[in-house]
This record gives structure tokens, C-alpha cells and sequence, in this order.
């Protein structure tokens, strides 16, 4: 027998469908200004804000309310070096040897390559975790649900968070990452998913001039 207790739903707000319209609009208005950044200034940012971010992505739903994820931050400049270090070491092998031609080819036009210095000069890095069991006190593993779904979930609301913030981020997946959870000191429960750069841009920052879907090609309504 389950042993959950139900609450009201006390925090939910009905809005007008003109409000709901509006506030639809100046969200995307907002979160489509989001770009992925790899020119960073050294410029200090208040942990405080990392950290609500990190609050808002504890938000997020995960299976059977397990929360299977970790967040690190890391601002050390000791530590940061070390996993530039490791991590251009798996990039230089992926852009050398293990990636096929045809994501080479893909990768091009994007100017990519095994040189990362954003990881050692952006403010923070945040790597995230993610829980294949939680370990009890007793030693008892207990299986998290949807592990993956719920982290990848997670970070997306990080994402959103830091730009809403008004700060810059990247995601940086060298594969394999299991170096971040030796260097991180990590239990074996926990896998690398993501490395997130934060911060602010340089002033002399570059991007991409690249377009994202449009609504018809990315959803269908029946």
C-alpha cells in the first residue's frame, strides 16, 4: 500500500485566454534569443544566481518524483584546467579517429574542433549527473525511473533559467565523460550527461548564423 499523501493544488493560476495568449508570446519572445555561446568573458557572476537556476531545475518532474540528477558547479580554475585537459584529450580523439565523416561533414559548417578554451575561461562550469540508483545510508539500492528522461528534462529548465538570468551557456558532451566523475569525485551511481558552460559572453563573441525549424516542420496537430 502506497503511503503518499495528496494536497491541494493551491499555486495554479487561470489566466484570461487573451493573458494566456500574451504571456505565450513573450515567452518565446524571450527563450528564442537563446543562443549557444563558446566566446566567454572571465567576468565573475553571483553564485546566487547560479544557484536559483539550479533551484529551478530541481523543479523539474522526474519518474515517481526520484529526482535522479546531481548538479556540480564547478569555478575552481585548478579543477577547471584539469578537465579542459581531460576533455580535449577524448574531443582530439573524436575529431581524429572515432566520429564518421558524414558527422564531420555536418560539424563543418560550425567550426568546431578539439580546442576548448571556454573551459577554463567562462565563470562556471556545471556538470549533471545522472542517477542509475540511489544509494541508502544502509547500503540499499533503490532503481531510478526514467533516469535519462528526467535529467535531460532538468537541464533543459537549466538551460531556460541561465537565459532568463541573463546569462550564456553551452552544452559540451565529450564522449565518453566518465573523467567528470573521477575528477569530480562522484559516486559509481552516477554518470556524466552533460557539461554546462555559464556565463557571460565576450564582447567580441561570435555565433552562428543558423535558423531553427519552423513551426510546421516541427508539429502536427490532428
Amino acid at each position: 500500500m502506497s503511503d503518499s499523501k495528496f494536497i491541494p493544488l493551491e499555486n495554479y493560476k487561470s489566466f484570461s485566454r487573451e493573458e494566456m495568449k500574451k504571456r505565450s508570446e513573450e515567452f518565446y519572445s524571450l527563450i528564442k534569443k537563446r543562443r549557444t555561446v563558446r566566446d566567454y568573458s572571465d567576468e565573475p557572476v553571483h553564485i546566487e544566481v547560479i544557484e536559483n537556476c539550479i533551484r529551478a531545475a530541481g523543479t523539474a518532474p522526474s519518474g515517481a518524483n526520484l529526482q535522479p540528477w546531481h548538479f556540480v558547479v564547478v569555478s575552481d580554475p585548478e579543477i577547471k584546467k584539469q578537465i579542459r585537459i581531460e576533455a580535449e584529450k577524448e574531443e582530439k580523439e573524436f575529431y581524429n579517429n572515432r566520429a564518421p565523416q558524414e558527422w564531420l561533414d555536418v560539424l563543418e559548417p560550425l567550426e568546431t574542433n578539439e580546442t576548448k578554451p571556454f573551459l577554463e575561461v567562462a565563470p562556471y562550469l556545471i556538470a549533471i549527473f545522472s542517477k542509475s540508483y540511489e544509494l541508502l545510508p544502509d547500503g540499499k539500492k533503490v532503481k531510478q525511473y526514467y533516469s535519462q528522461e528526467s535529467v535531460g528534462i532538468a537541464c533543459g529548465i537549466l538551460i531556460t533559467a541561465i537565459h532568463n538570468a541573463g546569462l550564456v551557456s553551452l552544452t559540451h558532451t565529450p564522449s565518453p565523460m566518465d573523467f567528470l566523475r573521477k575528477i569530480l569525485n562522484r559516486p559509481k551511481n552516477e554518470r556524466a550527461f552533460l557539461l554546462l558552460v555559464v556565463g557571460k559572453p565576450a564582447k567580441d563573441a561570435k555565433i552562428p548564423d543558423i535558423k531553427k525549424k519552423s513551426l510546421g516542420e516541427i508539429s502536427s496537430y490532428f
